[in-house]
């Protein structure tokens, strides 16, 4: 796989973290950088993707009343909560 250098300044305790975490698990610095850039990647392509689809909802009209979601949390704490609403 071709690679790139990708540089970045981080304060540094962050980068004392990853020296440890490096150490720790004997692995280098840069692996330690790309496992956490691609899980950081990861979440945000997946946070993304909820953020989407969840407007999707809202331009179908899939929404619920706000007043049904407060009633329904309200009643948590009760002895008869009531069912969430659909």
């Amino acid at each position: 796989m071709e690679t790139r250098v990708l540089t970045a300044h981080v304060p540094r305790p962050l980068a004392e973290k990853v020296d440890e975490i490096a150490a720790r698990l004997e692995r280098s610095r840069g692996w330690i950088v790309k496992q956490a850039l691609s899980a950081w990647i990861d979440q945000e392509e997946e946070r993304r993707r909820l953020t989407l689809e969840a407007l999707a909802d809202v331009d179908d009209g899939h929404v619920i009343d706000h007043q049904a979601i407060e009633a329904w949390a309200n009643s948590l704490d009760s002895d008869k909560p009531l069912q969430p609403p659909l």
